[in-house]
């Protein structure tokens, strides 16, 4: 057995808090609908796509007498990156499966979706469990990125669910991955399955939540993560005060990750990429404005400074959001191009992507330093896309702003001291020991998505609200998957996923950072986090994020 370490020993013996409707197992529980749903936009379409599963009525539960429960074989798939508390989310869905029927069986895919494909799995026991619990990672059965959505791939997941007598998947995923659960709900009931879906939500992003989705689990540990590591670093300037260090932090399509993280820390500098693209700001406009807070920190004497760089900002900047569109959809084209596979130099790579970029993009593109010019050209993400985390913004706007500083030098400006440094804070967080809020939601996330599978339900993504509360007060429940979803562009074709949830540049969060940016960029407001807490008060050890403190209390204010 594998050696433990003196916290994975401790941990081992946390026994995560569920709401107080779910304590006593989900046989003793009574389900309340709500009214029908509807997609959040394209309703029409939505409908025409999941006429089988579409309307369907949001649910909470509460407590009741105690019944029995038929037995049941679940699966479950952890897809797409890791977040902190995965594990628990099986353990709260192994002990609520076990607690209603002892003969239920849980069975893991193992690798992500192509488990359920391939029929690659394991059968959970109580000794296999008891060794994940309220640790991170996904390593108890591996995840991956494949997407349920041709017809072949749900014959065959039929297949295996049947061979095993499973008559439910649990995906525990993001906004694609709980997409394929809503596509794989619908092909099971269209063709009589008898097999249920339920979706759990995941993704440190935080961008897959709405009014029944207060957060996605991992957020918490994974911002506290980051801030702990910024903390350190913040302290380090303070104390060397000869560097800038400019930290691009994980978040790709929403901002949500550096915005806690900046609040959490209160750097100098934060970009939030949302408000780029609202402000329409160009890459030279936010160039000069991070130049304008470095030359003025150094005029009062202060050669050093922290920058929060969003991963996706580059997507968000006018000219280069339109210029990787138009990459994407060439390259798509340049895959099978003999004369772009058979160039024997980047630079005649980029000489065949400039002829076929339209004029504008061609010219942006031409601009960039050849680092991120062949960055750009790596390898696509599963949609087709450009892999974000792989463009190195963070050294693309130091070497941008070294250049602006030497002009201004060279025009008599007191530029001071430029010396800079770059961090990218991302797989440090993922697979982070969760904090005892994500332990605590994600067993409730596990548990409650039992419990919809024990009335029947399929389709649905399993909700914990009330997240401000103590652990007993939270709300369990559940949505349609479908009420999450809206049309978009993939591989040029439309189609359905969950729309993200952006920085909301008008709410409370936001607002925050406006209203204190202009004193941290220049009183140097330091905040050190510290490691996340697991032992203690639970002033300490059981706080939240300050962006759902904030959503929660305007959203309580209006009520």
């Amino acid at each position: 057995m594998t050696k433990l370490s003196p916290l994975q020993i401790e941990r081992l013996k946390y026994q995560p808090k569920l709401p107080s409707s779910l304590q006593n197992g989900v046989n003793s529980l009574e389900m309340v609908e709500g009214a029908p749903t509807q997609s959040v936009r394209d309703q029409e379409q939505i409908r025409n796509l999941f006429s089988h599963t579409y309307g369907k009525p949001t649910v909470t539960f509460k407590s009741s007498t105690s019944s029995s429960s038929e037995v049941r074989n679940v699966g479950v798939i952890l897809s797409g990156g890791q977040a902190p508390g995965g594990h628990n989310v099986i353990a709260g869905l192994y002990d609520a499966l076990k607690s209603a029927n002892p003969q239920n069986k849980l069975y893991g895919f193992l690798g992500g979706p192509s488990g359920i494909i391939d029929g690659k799995y394991v059968e959970f026991t109580d000794e296999f469990i008891d060794a994940y619990r309220n640790t991170g990672g996904f390593d108890i059965i591996g995840s991956g990125r494949t997407k349920l959505e041709t017809e072949d791939q749900f014959q065959e997941s039929l297949k295996v669910c049947q061979k095993l007598g499973i008559s439910a998947v649990v995906i525990i995923g993001g906004d694609d991955s709980n997409t394929n659960a809503a596509l794989l709900a619908e092909w099971f009931v269209k063709n009589n399955a008898g097999i249920q879906v339920i979706g759990c939500p995941k993704t440190i992003d935080g961008d897959l939540k709405n009014d029944q989705i207060e957060i996605s689990f991992g957020f918490d540990t994974a911002t506290k993560t980051y801030a702990e590591l910024i903390g350190n670093i913040e302290r380090d300037a303070n104390s060397a005060k000869k560097y800038w260090h400019f930290v691009k932090i994980m978040g790709r399509s929403a901002s949500h990750v550096a915005l806690e993280a900046a609040l959490q820390t209160q750097p100098n500098i934060t970009l939030i990429s949302e408000e780029v693209e609202a402000k329409q700001m160009s890459l030279d406009s936010i160039v000069s404005y991070m130049s304008d807070i470095i030359v003025k920190r150094a005029a009062a004497g202060k050669n050093f400074g922290i920058a929060i760089v969003p991963e996706g900002l580059i997507e968000f900047i006018p000219e280069m959001k339109s210029m990787i569109a138009n990459l994407n959809d060439i390259m798509a084209e340049l895959e099978t191009d003999p004369s772009f596979l058979g160039a024997t130099s980047m630079h005649d790579k980029f000489s065949i992507v400039e002829r076929r970029l339209d004029d504008n993009n061609a010219s942006v593109y031409s601009s960039l330093p050849a680092g991120i010019k062949a960055q750009l050209l790596a390898d696509r993400d599963p949609h087709g896309n450009v892999q974000v985390s792989k463009i190195e913004t963070e050294k693309l706007l130091i070497e941008m702003i070294s250049s602006r500083l030497s002009e201004l030098k060279s025009q008599g400006e007191y530029v001071g001291k430029f010396s800079a440094q770059s961090h990218f804070f991302g797989y440090e967080g993922r697979c982070a020991f969760p904090s005892n809020f994500d332990a605590d939601y994600c067993y409730s996330l596990g548990y409650n998505a039992f419990a919809l599978i024990n009335f029947g339900l399929t389709g649905y993504l399993s909700s914990v609200r009330n997240l401000t509360k103590p652990a007993s007060e939270w709300i369990a429940g559940g949505i349609p998957l479908t009420m999450m979803m809206n049309m978009e562009k993939r591989h040029g074709e439309m189609k359905p996923v969950i729309q993200k949830a952006l920085v909301k540049l008008d709410g409370p969060v936001f607002k925050q950072l406006q209203d204190n940016r202009e004193d941290w960029a220049m009183n140097d407001r330091y905040l050190f986090p510290g490691a996340i807490q697991y032992f203690g008060p639970s002033t300490v050890c059981d706080i939240t994020t300050i962006t759902l403190k904030l959503e929660r209390s305007k959203e309580l204010a209006s009520v």
